[in-house]
């Protein structure tokens, strides 16, 4: 399939990727993301799957750090070439689930809730499998997510971001039958109100450890956000790091 066909889960980053960055850079969360992957990050290389237009990558490619990426959209991609630096970040096009590429790295991760863009259980678990595969002696696979509870009681829609010539709300509905929730985003730039959605299968910490255990892997730590903060019975939100079982 091609992966910019409007029908595959990556439409809106077709449609969405040149307006990307500018309406959902997350430039508050963006350096503490950086920060603690790069404290994680070993000696590398590193990979980034579902890389997008590098608002991760190109930052710890500044830190020294060699990066390479996967991601399904053509066009976010191109966006990424386009910035300074991009061209020098190998990246395989391709399902992140399949992990499609050779070689080992000391850390393996995604950010932004990229890991529920995954559809299904399977291919969720398949990831993690994957990703296992590719972890070097010491490595590590982190990702970000919301915690399904907090997510059931949330009310209302949220300020995604906001700025002089724009702003981005953000409302979620959760299918629980199908553990499910799509987002819905109202987007007003430049005079003109626009609406996308994205669809998300959400899984609690309790099933993300099983499937890692089952791929190999273990819980290593879980912070309740990308700062460091405890994560605890108030945390809407998870950082999970896990690592090879077979450490001593």
């Amino acid at each position: 399939m091609n992966p910019d066909h409007p029908t595959s889960r990556t439409w809106y980053a077709i449609e969405f990727a040149e307006d990307y960055d500018r309406w959902f850079g997350k430039r508050r969360t963006s350096g503490a993301t950086v920060a603690a992957l790069a404290a994680l990050a070993g000696p590398g290389p590193v990979l980034e799957l579902g890389i997008g237009t590098g608002r991760i990558a190109l930052p710890l490619r500044e830190r020294g750090f060699d990066v390479h990426g996967v991601d399904g959209s053509e066009a976010m991609v191109r966006r990424l070439r386009a910035k300074p630096g991009g061209t020098k970040i190998p990246v395989t096009m391709g399902d992140f689930a399949e992990v499609p590429v050779t070689g080992e790295f000391s850390l393996v991760f995604l950010a932004g809730g990229t890991f529920a863009e995954l559809p299904d259980q399977a291919s969720q678990a398949r990831c993690f499998e994957r990703v296992a595969q590719h972890l070097a002696p010491g490595g590590v696979f982190v990702f970000d997510a919301h915690v399904p509870e907090a997510l059931a009681v949330a009310t209302g829609p949220e300020v995604v971001t906001e700025g002089e010539d724009h702003m981005v709300l953000c409302y979620r509905k959760l299918d629980p039958s199908a553990q499910r929730y799509r987002s819905h985003y109202v987007i007003h730039a430049d005079g003109v109100t626009r609406h996308m959605h994205v669809e998300f299968r959400y899984a609690g910490c309790g099933e993300l450890d099983l499937m890692a255990d089952r791929a190999g892997l273990r819980l290593k730590e879980r912070w309740g956000d990308w700062e460091g903060a405890p994560f605890g019975q108030g945390s809407s939100y998870h950082v999970s790091v896990y690592e090879r079982g077979d450490r001593d």
